[in-house]
């Protein structure tokens, strides 16, 4: 067999042998590395770049060591996970940078961090005054994570006392001018639902790069033509106006009346209409 078939076939083997072992170690290698990750990933690399060009060796071999390595860093992991003292040996520990807005020098000099790569960091983080900061700290995988000032922190509803209803994950529901059947059954919709949405849009399937329904079962489209501009949906807006609406029309009603028992009762109407308004509006104003 010519040299160059050899080493064509035994890539071909290097990388479907590669993806399953990166398939068995999980998530995690292809994500932020411990330091014994790290070492692992380098090595069943090499190994397999050995297994792929040294004609002169038993290849097979090079197949075992990257075996044992998947099993070792296997095991490894499940020692982690019943372990805390070997995750702080084989993960490290977290280094505290910044507490209570104080740089804590002796623990920068320990990581060998210098002034200008904190900085760095905190930039990364959209940080740009370490004055900002109320805690930083190192994790394992090298990363930092910051704790801004109570000050400095962004506003959220929570702050300003108001109710935010729950959102669930949006569902795909066109992908490339396609109808996904799956993410549509999720919801509990159907494609004659979606045909009488996409008709009051004004678009063609074929035109949809990408559309999602969100939690309250309105549909957002993106087309491939850039040039056409999409309505946003504007039902719970919509809704929250009839709601209004009607609720000062019975105030009125109630006003216009001269029967008393017909006053009261569309006082207390408008005054149960105005509690359902106050319940849904966060739903609404999403």
């Amino acid at each position: 067999m010519p040299d160059w078939v050899e080493i064509a076939l035994r890539t071909l083997l290097s990388m479907g042998v590669l993806f399953v072992l990166t398939k068995i170690l999980g998530k995690r290698q292809v994500s932020q590395l411990s330091l014994f990750e790290y070492i692992t990933g380098i090595t069943i690399g090499s190994l397999a770049a050995y297994v792929s060009l040294d004609l002169e060796s038993n290849w097979y071999l090079g197949l075992v060591s990257m075996t044992v390595w998947t099993v070792v860093s296997l095991g490894i992991e499940f020692l982690q996970l019943k372990s805390k003292t070997a995750r702080d040996l084989f993960d490290g520990k977290a280094t505290v940078l910044i507490k209570d807005g104080k740089i804590m020098e002796d623990n920068l000099k320990k990581e060998r961090i210098t002034t200008d790569e904190l900085m760095e960091q905190l930039r990364i983080k959209n940080v740009f005054k370490a004055a900002d900061v109320e805690f930083a700290i190192m994790e394992s995988s090298g990363d930092v994570s910051v704790l801004l000032t109570k000050e400095n922190q962004p506003l959220t509803p929570k702050h300003l006392g108001i109710n935010v209803g729950p959102e669930q994950e949006p569902q795909s529901v066109i992908m490339d001018g396609k109808i996904m059947d799956e993410p549509l059954a999720t919801i509990g919709l159907n494609r004659k639902w979606l045909d009488t949405e996409l008709e009051k849009l004004g678009v063609s399937i074929d035109n949809v790069f990408l559309g999602q329904v969100d939690s309250y079962g309105q549909l957002y489209v993106d087309l491939f033509d850039d040039q056409i501009k999409v309505p946003k949906p504007q039902k719970k807006a919509a809704l929250l106006a009839t709601l209004k609406k009607c609720e000062a029309n019975l105030e009125m009603f109630g006003l216009s009346t001269k029967e008393q028992n017909t006053k009261q009762m569309y006082e207390q109407c408008s005054k149960a209409l105005e509690k359902i308004i106050d319940e849904v509006k966060p739903l609404l104003i999403r």
